[in-house]
């Protein structure tokens, strides 16, 4: 009886093993097949694209103001609206979106030109807004104004928003465009504004550039905290004062991070549209985040700049306190920007924020702050996202196109009501240490992508008098 049991037990044992085996073969084989196999979003560049008329970019300076196609008003007394015609009054009208409005910068800090000076040295412009955003501004007049003069006439509508104050919110200037147009009762079948580029050498391990379009934006909140004790002589200290209370708390605050949500948003779809051009063993891991999700957020949150697509971040920007070197201070106050994951709500954020700080004697006030943006389409049926990516690999069929989010914010967020679809995005091409130069030192644009950049408004322009998109020739991924 006992080696009969004996054997059963071995018996079910081995079946056990084997069933083991048999699981970790299946996960093995679908890995495998994933990091070999996984190209998302590829049908519609085999597809067969409707004809359209394709005019020569030969170009030269011409004047759009003055086409009779061209409705221009001025908004809020600097942002401009520009309403282009097309013929075909079935086909809903699309919109472009830029900002004139610069940030500050003093020729002192160290620039290599006057801010100011559009001086081009080596091949490149130099100039506060190079970058962000007079790119755009001046890449989409000058496209529209070579087509006008060419004699060309959209079939699809148009409108170009200009907004003056989007480095300060874009309360005044895009706020007021979309009243304008929805007053009007204006729908619009995308909309297109700055925000991300061509990544070349930005992105570890990736072969190649990839120029990553932003089908949402993270949100925002700016928090004041704040304590207060009761004034006195610095010879006479108390245990804690104000400032001691507050530092402490923020110290929670940058101790504590919020929680990883790496997989939760769009960013997932990032690393999968870029996972084949990715080296091993990144490749194996890009092309099975569903497995490997809690261990890449934990290797990329320890770069600042990968760990904005982890989580809501979190980064203390201001401390004021103190009137003089002998007297204790009433009252010390901070300021939190924080940009919101778009898998969290500003409520769950500011739940959290309390909660880390656990101390009654710091108030939290909410400035200001907004919810992340809702995610744009972006399958192959989404008629934006393939007209953008059509245009980007006509131009650079050496990029990889993938959506993704936007960690910054964009006037774009003000014109949710007229659309469902919102891409971000310019072919600014960034390569290491060109970033850093966005809203810093020495911002500059090269002349030969500035000229990509008229290009590509120009080619973008054309491709959307398509009516439909084709069908795909390929399908997803099935596994």
């Amino acid at each position: 009886m006992l080696v009969h049991n004996k054997w059963r037990i071995i018996r079910l044992l081995t079946l056990v093993g084997l069933s083991l085996l048999l699981v970790l073969l299946i996960l093995f084989i679908v890995v495998m097949s994933r990091t070999f196999t996984l190209k998302e979003n590829l049908g519609l560049q085999f597809a067969q694209w409707e004809n359209t008329t394709i005019i020569s970019a030969d170009i030269i300076f011409p004047n759009v103001f003055s086409s009779s196609l061209v409705k221009h008003e001025v908004v809020g007394n600097y942002s401009h609206l520009f309403t282009v015609l097309g013929t075909d009054p079935e086909l809903v009208p699309y919109m472009l979106l830029a900002h004139i409005d610069v940030v500050p910068a003093n020729e002192v800090d160290g620039w290599e030109a006057p801010p100011f000076s559009a001086k081009e040295l080596n091949g490149f412009i130099y100039g506060r807004g190079t970058i962000d955003n007079k790119q755009c501004v001046m890449g989409i007049l000058q496209a529209v104004e070579y087509l006008l003069e060419r004699g060309y006439v959209p079939r699809r509508g148009f409108y170009i928003g200009l907004g003056h104050d989007e480095e300060v919110y874009g309360y005044n200037g895009a706020v007021n465009i979309a009243k304008v147009l929805k007053s009007g009762g204006v729908k619009l079948q995308y909309i297109l504004d700055e925000g991300l580029a061509v990544m070349d050498g930005i992105i570890t391990g990736l072969n190649g550039p990839a120029a990553l379009i932003g089908v949402s934006e993270k949100g925002q909140a700016t928090v004041k905290l704040s304590a207060s004790t009761r004034l006195g002589h610095s010879s006479m200290p108390p245990k804690e004062n104000s400032i001691g209370i507050l530092a402490a708390a923020i110290t929670r605050l940058e101790e504590s991070p919020m929680p990883r949500l790496f997989g939760y948003g769009p960013e997932q779809s990032t690393f999968e549209h870029l996972a084949h051009k990715f080296q091993f063993p990144l490749r194996f891991m890009m092309s099975n985040l569903w497995l490997f999700n809690p261990l890449l957020s934990r290797v990329m949150e320890r770069r600042p700049d990968m760990n904005a697509f982890v989580r809501t971040t979190t980064a203390v920007t201001m401390f004021n306190s103190g009137v003089k070197v002998n007297v204790l201070p009433s009252h010390a106050e901070a300021f939190v920007n924080l940009r919101i994951h778009p898998a969290q709500t500003l409520q769950e954020v500011l739940d959290l924020i309390k909660s880390t700080i656990s101390d009654n004697r710091v108030k939290l006030e909410l400035v200001d702050g907004f919810d992340s943006l809702p995610i744009s389409s972006y399958d192959e049926q989404s008629f934006g996202y393939q007209i953008i990516k059509k245009t980007l690999l006509d131009m650079f069929p050496q990029v990889t196109v993938a959506p993704s989010i936007c960690i910054g914010n964009t006037d774009s967020r003000h014109y949710m009501d007229l659309t469902q679809d919102i891409y971000r995005f310019n072919p600014t091409w960034l390569r290491p240490g060109e970033p850093e130069r966005i809203h810093g030192i020495n911002e500059r644009m090269s002349v030969q992508n500035y000229e990509e950049i008229v290009l590509f408004y120009f080619q973008l322009i054309q491709e959307s008098d398509i009516r439909i998109l084709p069908p795909s020739h390929t399908g997803q991924h099935e596994l």
